[in-house]
């Protein structure tokens, strides 16, 4: 299930959700995200305590594909998590109940044949009233940035939102290695969401100062530095040709309907289905973000100025 991305990073890049990993060091293990689904998780629970007791779990961020296995790690680590994520870890919104959205995934896995989720996936699965009573989120809980010591290993959690708020980015300089979650997606659809645009764009910028060789993106293969220009080019196209359809006087059914970049790249393992709904997704959130700056700065009423 795992690959070496060095002698000491654990990672996967094979599964529905994100890329969950682990590093080893000379006092234990520090989990970074958790596996989706829940066969995966007591899997890789089991990898990671094969290399020595789990000290931390640290979540990059609060989107379901990267918390919901902390239930099956209960016990193992103390959870550690930016106050953006622990205010919205596992969060039930109009748009999106992340429990039931994490359930969908199991007959997608498993009913596609895809071998992604085994039948056992199923069966343990809890009742929501359990798992809500202590979905396992963070008992240290920052803001800023934060940095942990673990061995013979430094583990700095730098705040770096756009894609989330409680974004975090996980440094290891000892193994020249970061991991970002999704501010970066790699060779995959990016879902953009309700997030920042130009807070990300900053957030790329933090992260090319870091001395490494490796990014353990939030989905898709492990890469270089090189993926950060990638990255900030699909958030500039996106942004300009929303800007570009309300500048042509495009509604935001038109610009749904008419902006895309689906011919770009592929959604990520699993999610063949919904290249639509991350189309759709990403148009209307950006127009609703970029209309609504507009009417912030020229408002109706205003006389503009001569």
């Amino acid at each position: 299930m795992m690959e070496n991305v060095t002698p000491n990073v654990f990672t996967t890049t094979k599964l529905r959700g994100c890329n969950p990993s682990f590093v080893t060091t000379s006092d234990g293990v520090v989990v970074i995200d958790t596996p989706q689904l829940p066969t995966k998780a007591v899997e890789m629970r089991k990898l990671a305590e094969a290399h020595g007791p789990i000290r931390y779990l640290i979540n990059t961020e609060h989107h379901v594909d990267h918390i919901f296995g902390n239930y099956y790690f209960k016990g193992a680590g103390t959870v550690v998590n930016h106050r953006g994520v622990y205010d919205r870890f596992m969060v039930v919104y109009p748009e999106l109940d992340p429990f039931a959205y994490a359930y969908e995934a199991l007959p997608t896995a498993a009913g596609k044949g895809t071998g992604l989720d085994e039948p056992g996936g199923v069966a343990l699965w809890p009742d929501r009233d359990e798992y809500y009573r202590d979905p396992n989120k963070g008992t240290i809980v920052f803001t800023g940035d934060l940095t942990l010591r673990v061995g013979d290993h430094t583990f700095n959690l730098l705040h770096t939102p756009g894609h989330t708020p409680g974004q975090l980015a996980v440094h290891v300089p000892e193994e020249r290695v970061v991991f970002t979650g999704d501010t970066i997606f790699s060779s995959c659809q990016t879902w953009l969401m309700t997030s920042d645009v130009e807070g990300w764009l900053t957030a790329l910028d933090r992260i090319r100062t870091l001395d490494v060789d490796w990014i353990v993106p939030g989905h898709g293969p492990v890469v270089t530095k090189a993926c950060l220009d990638v990255q900030r080019s699909v958030l500039m196209e996106w942004k300009t040709a929303v800007a570009v359809a309300i500048a042509q006087g495009w509604t935001r059914e038109e610009t749904v309907a008419r902006v895309s970049f689906a011919e770009r790249y592929p959604v990520d393992i699993g999610q063949g289905y919904m290249m639509e709904y991350i189309q759709t997704l990403n148009a209307g959130a950006l127009y609703d973000e970029l209309t609504a700056a507009t009417a912030t700065t020229f408002p109706a009423q205003a006389t503009p100025p001569r």
